[in-house]
Parts: structure tokens; C-alpha cells; sequence
């Protein structure tokens, strides 16, 4: 089994289930008591969350890159950031480590074209809905449309994003508004809509909305169980 190495922290709400999702897709893998390796390097998402304000994406990049140095000498085999607005810096963190890098827009895109589907509307902070470093990947290499929503919904997407879900706190009106903007976005012509926050998994599930779904946290974490298991046999099931 090769080993996970998690950027997390960005916020440690999504880093839980990021765990939960990739020892939970092993088990299902390999048995009942198995488990992944994983390390997981953790910043104070203070830190990261004060440089976005200030635009000081370099410094950024700097901080993820020195992380994902550290878990290449703890022997992680491939890195995964664990945050979908810091893949803006995504080719500091590459050039830092020969380690593979498992892009989160990658794992969405290719959902969303197994799925047959061209335009989506894609939900996050305000940086990956409204710069196009996510978007523009997802167009280049999936062909793959994104709108997004109105500039009042962007805004009001972002706060509930930082102030709400990073702090742990869930919020039905809030759930009510996300659900709001997915139906101004079906009207818009998307037939599907991504969860491009990996803390939006927190608020919004396959039970609560009647939409496709493509969540980015379920997808990345599904990623990297196939990249750790791809010499492992499965478990054979007990009758």
C-alpha cells in the first residue's frame, strides 16, 4: 500500500473527512480491520486564510510547498492538498517534491465527464468561483463549462464558506440559501453542480439536494485511495 500524504488544515473540518473518507474507501477495499497510511502535515488555516485576504499568493504557495516537503521525508508517496481554493498555487507545491500531486479539479472533472455532462455550476470561496484557475482546468482538460452564481450569491456562498463551516457551525437557513443558489444555477442551464469547497460537504449531500452532485472532498479522497491501492488485492468476500 503505497502512502497518502495530506496537506490539511485548510480548514481541519474538511481534514476529518478527508481521513474518514480514505480509511473508509480502504476498508471497503481491503477488509473489514484495514486501514491507510497516511500522513497528514496540518497548518493553522489563520495563517493561509490571512495571506488570501492580502493577495499574497507567493508566500502561500511557499508555506504548502514546505509542507508537502515535509511529507515527502516522512515518506509520502503522492501529495494531496486537501483544499480546493489552494490549488491556485498548486505549481509551487509541484515544482517543491517529484512526489505526484493529485489534483482536486481532475478527480471533479473526470466525474463529471464519466457523467456525460458539459456545463456545471460550480460553488466554493470566492476565489475559485470568481478566478479561473480552477475553471480553466476543468475547461482545458475536460471541455467541461462552469458558471457560477450572481455576484450577491458568490458572496454570500464565501460567508457561509469562512464563517459558518470552517468554525464547525451548520446552519439550515444556510443550507436553505445553498440550495437557493443550485436552483438559480439548474435555471441557468448547468444540469449538475459541484461542491468546490471541501467544506460544502458539511451542508449539502445527495439527501438534502435533488440535483447531480459533484463533490470535490468524496472525489479527491476517492482519488487517493485508487492511487495507494493500485498493487493491492481486494478483499475476497465472506459468505
Amino acid at each position: 500500500m503505497r502512502t497518502i500524504g495530506v496537506i490539511g488544515g485548510m480548514s481541519w473540518e474538511s481534514s476529518l473527512v478527508y481521513y474518514q473518507l480514505i480509511n473508509r474507501g480502504t476498508r471497503d477495499r481491503l477488509g473489514p480491520l484495514r486501514s491507510a497510511r497516511l500522513l497528514l502535515d496540518s497548518l493553522d488555516f489563520e495563517d493561509i486564510a490571512a495571506l488570501q485576504r492580502t493577495g499574497e499568493w507567493q508566500h502561500a504557495g511557499e508555506l504548502l510547498a514546505a509542507s508537502a516537503c515535509r511529507l515527502q521525508a516522512g515518506g509520502a508517496d503522492c501529495v494531496v492538498l486537501a483544499t480546493n481554493t489552494m490549488h491556485k498555487v498548486a505549481d509551487a507545491i509541484i515544482a517543491a517534491t517529484p512526489l505526484p500531486f493529485l489534483h482536486i479539479a481532475d478527480a471533479v472533472g473526470n466525474a463529471i465527464r464519466n457523467a456525460g455532462m458539459d456545463c456545471i455550476l460550480l460553488l466554493g470561496t470566492a476565489f475559485t468561483m470568481e478566478q479561473d484557475f480552477y475553471r480553466r482546468r476543468i475547461a482545458d482538460r475536460f471541455g467541461i463549462q462552469c458558471i457560477t452564481p450572481s455576484a450577491e450569491r458568490r458572496q454570500q456562498v464565501h460567508r457561509i464558506i469562512y464563517d459558518e463551516l470552517c468554525a464547525g457551525a451548520i446552519h439550515e437557513a444556510s443550507r436553505l440559501t445553498l440550495l437557493e443558489t443550485i436552483a438559480e444555477g439548474m435555471a441557468a442551464g448547468a444540469t449538475g453542480v459541484i461542491l468546490g469547497c471541501t467544506e460544502l460537504t458539511l451542508l449539502i449531500q445527495p439527501d438534502n439536494c435533488p440535483v447531480a452532485l459533484f463533490d470535490s472532498t468524496a472525489l479527491h479522497a476517492a482519488a487517493a485511495v485508487d492511487f495507494a491501492l493500485q498493487d493491492e488485492t481486494p478483499a475476497v468476500p465472506v459468505h
